[in-house]
């Protein structure tokens, strides 16, 4: 089982699979998804809108993932998923979050993916307190890839601080 943590930009990592915290009608945003839809390039909005729509403006519901190409991006393709935003953890929050892990994990097997780069979900404007959704992300990664077998999860963080939360969450007990 392979976990590793980074400091990147993870528009620019060259791996099988990263992962976009999208918002549930996957047509860009702020934050990682906007920067991963500028880096893609408009091809990667058009093969968002295509995607069908689960209800009203959802194409993907919180804690499922879709995948497209990567298109303009070193990476072959985008995972997609939707992470919960914070609303004080008595909110399926917790549980939610561990279901983006694990849907993408799922995804990235189903085309052969060998790698996978994750960004810290729901961590920015949904306001998931970065220490908590740390444990919930390495537990639902350790459970997935204990089950599963191997593939190389890299977790991208944007700056030294959300790092350090990271790998303080990955040390063992």
């Amino acid at each position: 089982m392979a976990i590793e943590i980074i400091i990147a930009d993870i528009t620019q990592l060259d791996v099988d699979a990263i992962v976009n915290a999208a918002n549930p009608g996957l047509l860009g945003g702020g934050g990682v998804d906007g920067a991963i839809h500028r880096a893609a390039g408009p091809a990667l909005l058009e093969a968002c809108r295509a995607l069908p729509q689960v209800s009203p403006g959802v194409r993907c519901p919180t804690g499922m993932a879709r995948i497209t190409s990567g298109f303009a991006l070193p990476a072959r393709y985008v995972i997609h998923t939707v992470g919960p935003v914070w609303r004080g953890g008595r909110a399926g929050e917790p549980a939610l979050l561990a279901s983006c892990y694990r849907e993408s994990l799922r995804l990235a097997r189903s085309r052969g993916i060998a790698g996978i780069a994750f960004p810290a979900i729901s961590c920015g404007v949904y306001g998931y307190p970065p220490e908590q959704a740390a444990a919930v992300a390495i537990a639902a990664l350790r459970d997935d890839l204990r089950e599963h077998g191997d593939l190389r999860v890299l977790l991208c963080c944007f700056d030294a601080r959300m790092a350090a939360v990271w790998r303080a969450a990955l040390s063992p007990a």
